[in-house]
């Protein structure tokens, strides 16, 4: 039986954990409420990311699919115009992602609301934003300059590379945004698997 443990593993999933905890145990019911809300009232609700944000927002819009609520992704050839009756959600760990930046100055100038989900709320984005979720985590552009701290006070470095804790967290915190959706609209398991792709 082999003695090796697999130490750099759990401290890198506890980090993770340990971020999801610290987020959930943050959050304003108040803020979830109205981004539930204009997420329910949208006639259309448009999401986007980059990189891994881009794939939890992907996963959220299935999500929201499957609750019968009309989604887009934003860069899909089948995505619509936006307009004022509808809503952004903009993911991104910096809030100052130029493409995103740009779909909100567009979102903005027709009307439409916007939700950033963001680690910074004094960022661009989150300052042309109608609702800000802030989501802690270490994105990308914390690394170097948290790097000395950590020297400093004897910390090994982060065990979460680039932005995985940001884009981790978001992709539990929107999961929880689907549960209560759930509760919210009076759903179920089986009403969401009835609207299940079957082309796979």
């Amino acid at each position: 039986m082999s003695n090796y443990e697999p130490l750099i593993l759990k401290d890198a999933i506890d980090e993770i954990i340990d971020n999801v905890k610290k987020v959930s145990d943050a959050l304003d019911p108040e803020n979830i409420q109205t981004m539930n809300n204009i997420l329910k009232t949208s006639q259309n609700v448009f999401v986007m990311g980059l990189g891994r944000s881009g794939l939890m927002a992907r996963a959220f819009a299935m999500r929201l699919m499957h609750l019968e609520i009309s989604v887009y992704v934003v860069g899909e050839t089948i995505t619509p115009a936006i307009m004022g009756d509808d809503c952004l959600l903009a993911i991104s760990g910096s809030g100052e992602t130029l493409s995103i930046i740009s779909a909100a100055k567009i979102a903005q100038k027709r009307k439409a609301k916007i939700i950033a989900v963001t680690s910074y709320v004094d960022s661009t984005l989150g300052k042309m934003a109608d609702l800000v979720v802030h989501v802690g985590g270490r994105t990308k552009i914390d690394s170097e300059k948290n790097y000395l701290a950590r020297q400093i006070n004897g910390k090994h470095q982060s065990l979460s590379p680039l932005g995985t804790l940001f884009e981790v967290t978001t992709l539990v915190f929107l999961d929880g945004i689907i549960a209560q959706l759930m509760e919210e609209m009076g759903k179920t398991e089986e009403d969401m698997k009835a609207r299940h792709t079957v082309l796979e």
